[in-house]
């Protein structure tokens, strides 16, 4: 796989009781987009989810959207 510089967003729910996983570069994909019941398991399931959604794009022809960039002064 190609290097790609998404962001991956990890935060822990209440709600849920796990590490709910957001992908803030893919916003029209169903949000958030996985979970896992540790930190580490919701950044692998994130990286895999992330991994498959960009081979869905590019075998649709779907263009990536550009990676958000944070700028620090």
């Amino acid at each position: 796989m190609n290097k790609f510089n998404y962001t991956i967003t990890i935060q822990w729910s209440d709600e849920d009781n796990c590490f709910v996983v957001f992908l803030p570069d893919f916003e029209n994909e169903m949000q958030p987009i996985t979970h896992g019941e540790t930190y580490e398991e919701g950044l692998k399931n994130g990286q895999e989810v992330l991994e498959l959604i960009i081979e869905e794009y590019q075998e649709d022809g779907k263009t990536l959207p550009q990676p958000k960039t944070f700028v620090f002064a």
